[in-house]
C-alpha cells in the first residue's frame, strides 16, 4: 500500500484497474453473492433495517465499507421488494483537497449520487480534544451525519460497520473498559427525535469488503486521524490481533464472540444496566 497526500488515505490498487461500472454492479450478486449481497439482505431482513417507506440516508465516508454499502443499498432499491428513498451524504471534516477529489471521482464513476458537506470537525478536534481526539471526533461525525439526515428529511441514517466491528467492539469493551457490551444492529437517536441508526453489513465480512472493493479497481479512501495514532495508539488493531491468534487454535472463534451477545444468560450475570438503572443479581435472588 501507497500513501497518498491527505490524513491516513491508502490506496489499495492502482487506479487503472477499475472495472467497468456494470461489471462492479453485476459482481454484487453473482460473484460476491453468498458472501455479501446474501448477508445484507438477511441482515434487512432479520433486524428490520429498512421498511416500506423509509427514507434512508446513507453515509458515504469513501471507506471501502461505505462504497460497498452505497451499491448494496442501490441493488436493494432496483430489487423493488420494498418501497424506500435513499440519499447518499458524504461529510467533508476537513479533507486535503487531493482526498476530496478522489472521494466525488470515486462516487461518480460508482454512479453514487452523494450530497457532500463541509464539517471542519479536524481543526474542532486538534484544538478542543487533544487528549481525546477520536472520542471527540466520532461523537462529531456522527451528530453531523443525524443532522444532514434530519435535514433532507430522513428517518434512518445508515453507517457501515461490518461484523468484524461487531466482534472487535464486543472485545474492545470485556477487556479494555471493564464492561459487556456489542455494537447492536439498529439504535434510536437520544438527540435527534424520529431518527433511527442502522448497520446493514452487520453480518458481512470484512474480507469480503476487501475482496470486492480490490476486484473493482477502487481507491478507497481509509480516513483515520494520523496524530490521533500517534498519541494514543489503536486498540482495535490489537484485538484484530488477538482474533488472528486465537483462530489458529479455534477456526470458528469469531462466530462465538458474535454469538456471545445472542446467548447472555441473565442467570449468570453478576450485574446489568437497563434504562439507566443499575442492578445486581442480589436484588433478586431471594425472590426467586
Amino acid at each position: 500500500m501507497s500513501d497518498i497526500a491527505g490524513k491516513g488515505c491508502e490506496v489499495l490498487v492502482p487506479y487503472e484497474e477499475r472495472k467497468p461500472l456494470q461489471e462492479i454492479e453485476r459482481s454484487i450478486t453473482k460473484r460476491y453473492r453468498k458472501h455479501i449481497w446474501s448477508k445484507f439482505v438477511k441482515a434487512v431482513k432479520d433486524f428490520k433495517l429498512v421498511e416500506d417507506g423509509d427514507k434512508v440516508a446513507v453515509a458515504v465516508s469513501g471507506g471501502k465499507d461505505s462504497i460497498l454499502m452505497a451499491k448494496l443499498f442501490q441493488e436493494l432499491k432496483r430489487h423493488g421488494q420494498m418501497n424506500f428513498e435513499l440519499e447518499f451524504i458524504a461529510m467533508d471534516p476537513g479533507y486535503h483537497p487531493d482526498i476530496k477529489k478522489l472521494l466525488i471521482d470515486n462516487c461518480e464513476y460508482l454512479n453514487i449520487p452523494i450530497h457532500i458537506f463541509e464539517s471542519g470537525i479536524f481543526d474542532v478536534v486538534d484544538k478542543i480534544a487533544q487528549d481525546y481526539p477520536c472520542y471527540m471526533c466520532a461523537r462529531m461525525r456522527r451528530g453531523s451525519l443525524y443532522n444532514k439526515a434530519k435535514e433532507l428529511g430522513c428517518n434512518k441514517l445508515a453507517l457501515g460497520h461490518h461484523f468484524n466491528d461487531v466482534i472487535e467492539t464486543t472485545l474492545l469493551n470485556v477487556l479494555y473498559s471493564g464492561n459487556y457490551k456489542t455494537m447492536m444492529p439498529k439504535l434510536k437517536s437520544t438527540n435527534f427525535e424520529g431518527l433511527e441508526l442502522i448497520r446493514p453489513l452487520y453480518y458481512v465480512h470484512e474480507d469480503y469488503i476487501k475482496r470486492f472493493i480490490q476486484n473493482s479497481g477502487i481507491w478507497p479512501l481509509n480516513c483515520a486521524c494520523m496524530v490521533a495514532a500517534e498519541k494514543i495508539g489503536n486498540k482495535r488493531y490489537e484485538i484484530k490481533d488477538l482474533i488472528e491468534s486465537l483462530k489458529k487454535n479455534f477456526k470458528d472463534v469469531e462466530k462465538s464472540i458474535f454469538r456471545s451477545a445472542q446467548n447472555v444468560n441473565m442467570d449468570s450475570i453478576l450485574g446489568w444496566e437497563k434504562g439507566g438503572e443499575d442492578y445486581s443479581f442480589l436484588d433478586f435472588y431471594d425472590k426467586e
